[in-house]
């Protein structure tokens, strides 16, 4: 079944995407949920209208979003917390940590934009990814320290 997506959906893709779906995912969970409509004839040219009017806007969007992940990518970030004698820290680092630095540093980042690979459960250097736009993404650097 064929939906064009009203928003942005985790692992299925982004606004006014056109995917592949599941006819009981579709019809059950994401059209009921208004995250979805059919990728009928009238509707792919509703949708193409959008776009067409919204590209200024979208062009604007993905600029900010380039210097944003500029200015986030020069941060040098350094997290402290507790740590055993071996390294290995107590719990584990968050994206809501690393929201909190970006928040007190003046850039207003969604969590659930900030991945990592795998769990940061030790000190030690790591990388996150922060998911700004549909074709901009940010690489940040930052350090685990203990306090």
């Amino acid at each position: 079944m064929e939906i064009i997506l009203k928003q942005d959906i985790p692992g299925l893709g982004y606004k006014y995407d056109t995917v592949t779906v599941k006819p009981g995912y579709g019809r059950n969970y994401l059209i009921p949920q208004g995250q979805a409509i059919l990728a009928n004839k009238s509707n792919r040219k509703m949708i193409d209208e959008n776009i067409r009017q919204a590209a200024h806007k979208a062009e604007k969007l993905k600029n900010d979003a380039q210097e944003l992940a500029a200015k986030l990518e020069a941060l040098t970030i350094k997290i402290g917390t507790k740590a055993g004698e071996n390294g290995k820290i107590f719990g584990a680092v968050t994206s809501n940590q690393l929201a909190e630095i970006f928040k007190e540093n003046g850039y207003d980042v969604d969590r659930r934009r900030i991945s990592f690979k795998g769990e940061i459960k030790t000190l030690g250097d790591y990388e996150a990814t922060v998911d700004l736009h549909r074709e901009v993404k940010a690489s940040i650097k930052f350090s685990v320290v203990a306090e």
